[in-house]
């Protein structure tokens, strides 16, 4: 999940509010000039990847969005955006129609992504969840500076990713080491277990797009890991 936004949105704010980390934020032009990542762990257990980026300005150079571009590779990798906006700021539409703009530029405007409202503590507004007609959860209404509406952000976080997760138990060889560090890497692993032949179980939760592109890229037999065979159908 990565964090996208116009620059001074609240970005780093609400990064270190969700991942309780000290990320530097500040009121100044640029002030992330990295991406960072943390962890996130939500309530049903599940771990995420959380990506702080760069914040984006209005007619942002070319040539600027080509330097940063090793920086901004997690949003074009990303599963889901949360594009934080101020919502108190007269430009915002302004602003929000110059993160567009970049994300096209960097090829990530496919991505799926939901408005996070920020900075409703300087409005008369309460933390809200907003959906589409399908249910879908579009923009949540919060404030990273008091706190305001961050269980409705992972409210949604869980909401979104357990729509099509793959979950279950795999067995791992102790020559398919590669394989379980591949799954830790993906903050896909939720518990472990041996057993006597020297075997790792690993339980494991994560988007099923990731599954499919683990098992396509390391030419994986999914058959031969699973020794809890009614976990077939749904790992391939």
């Amino acid at each position: 999940v990565s964090l996208v936004g116009y620059t001074n949105a609240g970005k780093s704010t609400l990064f270190n509010v969700l991942t309780s980390s000290s990320v530097y934020a500040e009121d100044k032009l640029f002030a992330t000039l990295d991406t960072t990542l943390r962890k996130l762990q939500l309530d049903n257990g599940q771990t995420l990847i959380l990506a702080d980026t760069v914040g984006f300005i209005r007619h942002l150079p070319h040539d600027l969005v080509e330097a940063f571009r090793s920086t901004l590779q997690e949003t074009e990798e990303a599963h889901l955006l949360l594009h934080v906006i101020d919502a108190a700021d007269e430009m915002r539409q302004d602003n929000i129609h110059a993160v567009e703009t970049v994300l096209r530029e960097i090829g990530a405007d496919d991505v799926p992504r939901i408005d996070i409202m920020n900075k409703i503590d300087c409005m008369d507004v309460q933390p809200a969840i907003e959906r589409d007609e399908s249910g879908r959860a579009v923009r949540i209404w919060v404030s990273a500076q008091t706190g305001a509406g961050m269980d409705l952000i992972r409210e949604v976080l869980v909401e979104y990713f357990s729509q099509d997760q793959v979950r279950g138990e795999i067995c791992l060889t102790p020559e398919q080491a590669r394989m379980r560090a591949l799954l830790y890497g993906l903050g896909a692993v939720q518990s472990e277990r041996n057993d006597e032949s020297g075997n790792v179980w690993l339980a494991i939760n994560m988007p099923r797009r990731d599954w499919l592109q683990l098992v396509s890229r390391e030419h994986i037999n999914v058959s031969q890991l699973l020794l809890n065979q009614s976990m077939a159908h749904s790992l391939q």
